[in-house]
């Protein structure tokens, strides 16, 4: 037997839910900064290395959500 069911896909904001996290990594040469709950951290070591690297413009953001789903009773 199938039966269909109505599912709920959303971020997860429950109290124990694991953090929002961010990165950057570099598009040029591909080194990445430290994975940081602030995104200020990223941040400022894109500033840095852009400085240390001048031809480096363009970067990724990387953003680690969690996500949490339920069923429909």
């Amino acid at each position: 037997m199938i039966r269909h069911e109505k599912w709920t896909l959303a971020p997860d904001r429950e109290p124990d839910a694991e953090p929002i996290t961010y990165a950057m990594t570099c598009a040029v040469c591909g080194q990445s900064s430290d994975v940081s709950e602030d995104f200020a951290e990223p941040q400022s070591w894109v500033l840095e290395h852009c400085g240390k690297n001048p031809s480096h413009h363009t970067f990724r953001e990387i953003i680690t959500r969690a996500w949490r789903t339920w069923r429909h009773i």
